[in-house]
């Protein structure tokens, strides 16, 4: 497959571009979702193709297909050529030419460090175990729901640049998680576990999995689920606000993570998703934060969907501040992008959805670095009337990625220093700096967690990403809640 990646760069090269660069892609997936004892979908799609992008006369080409590992050859010199003149075609229409950051040739293999291949695991042992995990939250007339998923990912890629680079690639990663959904005193509530959306991913095996031990949450989700249908709905006004990992790491993404994407700053992606109010004059004199608050961005993070060797430009993957001690001093980055900046070199987070998009610049491993407080000393040291809330349930955030608005799946209200009344539907909203800038407290490295986003959408036509967001509990003071 390298020769064949070589051989698409060299015949772009003979077709006149200035860079060129070729992907091919396999990827495997299975995807598996148990909905009240019933198997309601089983999907196991596995795709082989090759990407050839360049730069000719200051413009990008791009041109990809399908193939077979044995027609990949075939179709090399065609997509190069293809690519080339699509370059050409578009030269006339570009701003300015565009000019590619220097990077240096890099020649090796990632593997995703595993314990047990999860796509070797017989279908019967992953069945099994999808249910054991429904069987828990069995045995209450008010569940309407009950709902599993186990979804397992493989991508290998070989990729070549014509400055030299040759790469491979396999990345795994696992995710499953459990929801069960109540109706009782007029009231529709769900609880998941370990997270919303599908629960939680890492690039793991399928030991991940097992570690999940879905089984032993499925009674506390299904109860607490109806329970919320006779919760008390979490008050407006203003309080103090102690947000859980699994919520908070959802906050990172939407209000640092996508901000920060160099392109979307300068409007790249207007159109569909949006701009940034983190504007380049901003960069290392914007107070982002409170001195409590360490965003790192870190394609290096075990475990993180976004850890790899390099990125789809070839770019060394490595580990940064996007916000230190409360300050701005970080964007996501591409080799033509970064040119916008006094950087001189990639971040190296551009990436594409498979062989048939061209990489864009993607949020990596975005995370909150941990605090020093225990959880139940926080609590302790928390005002009563403040709100304990994690796992999202339903969110809007602006344009700018400014003004935003979440509702969790639960709350608790802090009494006498403990967590006490449960409150159905927490629902706060702010402004991203001010937001941050309100954090006093972190909890520690034992609470910190890894969460991993399978599902981020962006570029136009739409490309999704993965990556993950480590965070521990943390406490904002002076947060707006609403009445949902």
């Amino acid at each position: 497959m390298m020769d064949t990646a070589q051989a698409a760069v060299e015949a772009a090269l003979k077709a006149g571009a200035d860079y060129a660069d070729a992907r091919i892609n396999r990827l495997s997936r299975e995807e598996y979702t148990l909905k009240n004892g019933a198997l309601e979908g089983a999907d196991a799609p596995d795709e082989v193709g090759l990407g050839v992008r360049v730069l000719a006369g200051g413009a990008w080409g791009f041109a990809a297909a399908p193939a077979t590992f044995r027609e990949a050859a075939d179709v090399a010199g065609g997509l190069a050529r293809r690519a080339t003149k699509v370059a050409r075609d578009c030269g006339s229409a570009r701003k300015g030419p565009i000019e590619l950051a220097p990077e240096g040739s890099h020649c090796g293999e990632f593997v995703t460090p595993i314990g047990e291949d999860p796509f070797s695991v017989p279908l019967e042992t992953k069945l099994d175990l999808l249910r054991a995990a429904d069987a828990t939250m069995k045995g209450r007339s008010e569940t309407v729901v009950r709902q599993v998923t186990l979804s397992l990912r493989r991508e290998e890629q070989w990729q070549v640049s014509s400055e030299g680079s040759q790469l491979h690639q396999v990345l795994i990663r696992s995710g499953a998680g459990i929801a069960s959904t109540a109706a009782a005193n007029g009231q529709v509530e769900t609880r998941s576990y370990p997270a919303s959306f599908g629960g939680n991913y890492k690039t793991q095996g399928w030991e991940f999995v097992e570690g999940l031990d879905l089984t032993a949450n499925g009674e506390r989700v299904r109860d607490e689920a109806i329970a919320l249908c006779h919760a008390d709905p979490c008050p407006g006004g203003e309080r103090t606000l102690i947000l859980g990992g699994s919520q908070l790491m959802l906050q990172i993404h939407e209000s640092v993570g996508h901000p920060n994407e160099l392109d979307r700053v300068h409007g790249h992606e207007v159109d569909l998703a949006g701009r940034s109010f983190a504007t380049t004059d901003l960069l290392g004199s914007f107070t982002y934060g409170s001195p409590h608050v360490n965003l790192v961005a870190d394609s290096t993070v075990p475990g993180g969907l976004d850890t790899r060797g390099w990125d789809d430009e070839c770019v060394e993957s490595g580990r940064w501040h996007v916000v230190r001690e409360g300050q701005f001093v970080g964007y996501h980055t591409s080799r033509e992008w970064v040119n916008r900046i006094d950087e001189q070199r990639s971040r190296g987070t551009s990436r594409a959805e498979g062989w048939y998009n061209p990489p864009i610049v993607r949020i990596t491993n975005l995370s909150l670095e941990p605090g020093t407080w225990g959880l139940d000393a926080l609590i302790a040291d928390t005002e009563d009337g403040a709100v304990f809330a994690d796992t999202v349930k339903m969110w809007s955030i602006d344009q700018r990625r400014l003004n935003f608005q979440f509702t969790c799946e639960v709350g608790y209200e802090v009494q006498n220093g403990k967590l006490g009344r449960l409150l159905r539907r927490p629902t706060y909203q702010g402004r991203t700096p001010e937001f941050w800038r309100s954090c006093d407290a972190i909890c520690g490295p034992q609470h910190w967690e890894l969460w991993g986003v399978p599902n981020c959408g962006k570029g136009n036509p739409m490309q999704v990403a993965e990556m993950s967001h480590g965070a521990a509990p943390a406490r904002f003071r002076g947060v707006t809640f609403v009445e949902a």
